[in-house]
């Protein structure tokens, strides 16, 4: 455990001063030198949550396959029965292809960690008395560090000082609603759920600020200690799960063929250990043992072009979900509109410039300390140009912004002057606590024709495109201090307006996400008006709108229903957005999520896709599986289509490979028993498979039909196993004419029988991956040149094996007369037509948005991934 010293009494039920004193620390924190000798001592405040593979374990992984074992057990045999050069040759495939997929998974491991390292979180730290932003790994115990909304809690600490500080600890209590802190005293005996005066990792805040001590950190934390029941595996995703059935599959395919040609050729005397191996490498054959790479290659590699693109991968199974996406929930600001919120007028009640709004407003934002809000640095912007300085006011107070009220107060005063309390929020929120309203002589009671008057007001400020905000007073009577219920009886001063204007491609950018197949709902807090005005303006229907009141008052069922022809919901409360998403994936759709707030943290939890920004607060950028380093819908477009072709190129190696080697081996199970000798010997079945696999490798460069990233799509596992069985069996149809040919016309010897199947198969196998990778004509579609000369220069390889002299003894082959290459070149040429044609008739039943692996994603469910937070370098992938 990360601690320093133990106690007998808990951190939570000890004095401060003790605790300073236990700790070796102050109010000021830690020197540099002590922080640093800590961290050497205690180690970084980080919970693993995946473990990342060393190179060596990474290594022994690639050879941990139990067919990969076999085939080591069988060359021991052959050690044994002194077959030195057989078991030679297999023991350097196994290894070949072992340090192939281990350099192609290595390198994957490390582009993840790279890219991971870019979202590192950072908290605000004190060292030396100074206020610093440190990597929350380097935080140790004895730290003082600072807190304000939309943190993370790096570490368990003990709360010093707190201003209405509210702290979600869901992750640790399962209790959703934010709980209190305080620097009060507490109990020894107290559950997690009670320790009022203690925040802990995994917890966010919620609102206010405060000045914590470390007491523990990394292992040591209550996280730490409840680590296993807090990373249990997450839901699988639909790639994950059909990888999972698919390999099942498999397995009873390669079950089944084991035994039948085991039992077979026993059956016909053959030797036991010739046999088994043989067997074995049959199941091999079959199996794409390549798969781990491949996919942790295109995947990893996906994610690095991804990332050159402004798009940050958190976890690579998202990509699939990226590309399978069909509606996109995202707010306005900052995503439709510039984000570059500037003031464009103080009001007065009556709705003329009034000076008095503008100097309360600027007060507000000048000693507020919590959230940093885009309104907030428009203030603050305006006043620096217009030289305004708060003079000799100081602040006496604050009650910070929360979710619920909508509002911020300060409380400041000037000189002998009684203190002064200013407020400023969301328009119906400061109406709620005010009693009346602010005139050039005096003051006048709200009364319901004012209300009225100023509804009016705001309703035209908003349909002319401008946000609105209310700004109160009320003078105050000396305390302490002041809590939310002093927020009552305040005088309306007047509003503020806001201009943040569409951004000029907005629209251009929904325009392309539609021809995708994805359709951009928007989301916003604002009023029906200003949402109204910006959706126009971007190309969004304007009438087709659900209220937060709306929403409110409907089922879940209804709620999907009307979500589902919805465009824009307006006015919502932050607890709303999860239920909007909810409601529409039970609507049948993938829904990508877009957020960057405090509150937008559930609604990434269960959408399908989580998207944040680079500049998001800690919870939301923690709760997504995208972060976007530039929020500009575009960006997203971009990391859609390539996720696409992403998702299409990892499947390519998994149905084309498969339905190959599934057809060649299935022929040689089936010419087994009608054969004097076996079609292919064990080495050159493993050598075969080996060569094969060597192009697909580059399958994460091939380029993808326009077609393919046209429309949301996913796994089909159905259509992967048709597209197996089909093209396998021309393959297999294609494999024992030709046995026939060898066999009955031209009576060829086992030697050169098995030299002819061994080309034959390979160039079959090699040339079938440029003709299924698309389904245009394969002419037609060009693969990426890593894939088309990685695959010549195999075939060359392959063509001239059985004249490199010893070589080719080794693997039992033999130089071919000019007539038998010529025939073994027609078969394939033969075979390659014959695909084509296949190819054609099997695509005659699709439509322009079906794949030849993958479906349209229209899947009907209740919910999205009931995703378990990640914390400080405990998410899997990136």
């Amino acid at each position: 455990m990360n601690r320093v010293a133990s106690s007998p009494a808990p951190f939570w039920a000890e004095p401060i001063e003790s605790l300073f004193a236990r700790f070796a620390t102050g109010a000021d924190g830690l020197a540099e030198e002590e922080a640093a000798a800590r961290l050497a001592r205690c180690g970084a405040n980080a919970i693993d949550g995946k473990e990342h593979l060393s190179a060596p374990r990474l290594l022994i992984r690639q050879f941990a396959n139990p067919l990969v074992l076999i085939l080591i057990f069988g060359a021991g045999v052959s050690m044994a029965l002194r077959q030195w050069v057989d078991s030679s040759i297999i023991l350097a495939i196994v290894l070949g292809s072992g340090l192939l997929s281990f350099f192609q998974e290595f390198r994957a491991s490390r582009a993840v960690l790279a890219l991971r390292a870019r979202l590192a979180l950072f908290a605000t730290v004190l060292r030396d008395g100074v206020a610093e932003t440190k990597p929350v790994t380097d935080i140790v115990p004895g730290d003082i560090v600072l807190l304000a909304a939309g943190n993370l809690v790096p570490a368990d600490a003990r709360v010093i000082e707190a201003n209405d500080f509210l702290v979600t600890e869901a992750a640790l209590t399962g209790e959703s609603l934010p709980v209190e802190k305080s620097p009060c005293a507490v109990s020894a005996d107290a559950p997690v759920s009670g320790r009022t005066n203690a925040v802990f990792m995994g917890a966010s805040v919620r609102s206010g600020t405060a000045r914590v001590l470390i007491t523990a950190t990394g292992g040591g934390t209550e996280f730490g200690s409840i680590a296993a029941r807090l990373r249990e595996q997450e839901p699988e995703t639909d790639f994950a799960q059909g990888v999972r059935h698919f390999g099942t599959m498999l397995l009873r395919v390669m079950i089944v063929i084991v035994l039948a040609v085991l039992t077979v050729n026993q059956l016909l005397g053959r030797p036991v250990t010739e046999s088994l191996l043989f067997a074995v490498a049959l199941a091999v054959g079959l199996s794409p043992e390549l798969l781990p790479a491949i996919i942790s290659v295109t995947l990893s590699a996906g994610a690095r072009h991804l990332a050159r693109g402004g798009v940050i991968v958190r976890r690579l199974e998202a990509i699939e979900n990226l590309g399978s996406m069909d509606v996109l929930c995202t707010d306005k600001t900052g995503t439709l509109t510039e984000g570059a919120v500037s003031l464009a007028g103080a009001l007065g009640a009556a709705g003329a410039s009034d000076c008095r709004v503008r100097d309360a407003a600027f007060l507000n934002a000048h000693f507020e300390s919590g959230i940093a809000d885009p309104l907030d640095a428009a203030l603050c912007a305006a006043a620096e140009h217009d030289g305004w300085t708060p003079g000799s006011t100081i602040k006496l107070g604050e009650i910070p912004y929360d979710f619920q009220r909508r509002r911020l107060s300060v409380i400041v005063a000037q000189a002998s002057a009684a203190a002064r309390m200013v407020t400023k929020g969301a328009c119906a929120d400061v109406l709620a606590v005010c009693t009346q309203v602010a005139m050039l002589d005096g003051t006048v009671a709200l009364d319901a024709a004012w209300r009225a008057r100023i509804e009016s007001l705001v309703r035209a400020q908003g349909e002319a495109g401008l946000r609105v905000l209310a700004v109160a007073e009320r003078e105050l009577t000396p305390a302490a201090s002041w809590s939310r219920d002093d927020e009552r009886d305040m005088v309306l001063l007047g509003f503020l307006t806001f201009r943040d204007p569409p951004k000029p491609d907005a629209g251009k950018a929904i325009a392309d996400l539609a021809a995708l197949g994805i359709t951009v709902k928007l989301i916003s807090g604002d009023n029906r008006h200003v949402t109204a005005h910006v959706a126009a303006e971007v190309g969004l229907d304007p009438t087709a709108m659900l209220t937060g009141a709306e929403i409110a008052a409907m089922s879940a069922p209804a709620l999907a229903h009307k979500a589902a022809r919805a465009q824009l919901f307006v006015e919502i409360d932050p607890q709303q957005k999860e239920r909007i998403v909810r409601a529409l994936q039970r609507a049948g759709h993938a829904v990508g999520f877009l957020g960057d707030g405090i509150n937008d943290a559930p609604a990434l939890h269960v959408a399908d896709i989580g998207i944040s920004v680079d500049q998001a607060v800690d919870v939301a950028r923690e709760s997504a599986d995208i972060v976007l380093l530039r929020r500009d819908l575009d960006v997203l477009r971009q990391g859609v289509e390539d996720g696409r072709r992403i998702f299409a190129n990892t499947l390519k190696y998994i149905a084309i490979t498969t339905s190959a080697n599934f057809g060649n081996m299935v022929s040689m199970a089936l010419a087994t028993p009608l054969l004097p000798f076996l079609p292919l010997l064990p080495k050159q079945i493993l050598l075969n498979n080996f060569l094969s696999d060597l192009p697909s490798v580059a399958i994460s460069t091939d380029r993808v039909d326009p077609e393919h990233v046209a429309c949301p799509q996913r796994w089909d596992m159905r259509e992967i196993q048709r597209f197996m069985v089909v093209f396998g069996l021309v393959s297999s149809a294609f494999d024992l004419l030709t046995f026939a040919l060898l066999l009955i016309v031209l009576r060829v010897d086992a030697v050169v029988f098995q030299t002819v199947w061994f080309l034959v198969s390979l160039l079959t196998e090699l040339v079938v991956v440029l003709i299924l990778r698309t389904r245009r004509p394969a002419l037609r579609s060009r693969p990426s040149r890593l894939l088309l000369w990685g695959t010549i220069a195999t075939s060359a390889a392959a063509l001239v094996l059985p004249w490199t002299g010893e070589p080719a003894r080794l693997f039992g082959l033999v130089p071919l007369s000019f007539s038998l290459l010529g025939t073994s070149l027609a078969v394939v040429l033969a075979y390659a037509a014959a695909t084509e044609a296949a190819k054609r008739r099997f695509y005659a039943h699709a439509t322009t948005q079906h794949s030849y692996f993958f479906r349209p994603k229209r899947h009907a469910r209740v919910g999205g991934r009931a995703k378990v937070p990640r914390r400080f370098g405990s998410g899997d992938g990136i």
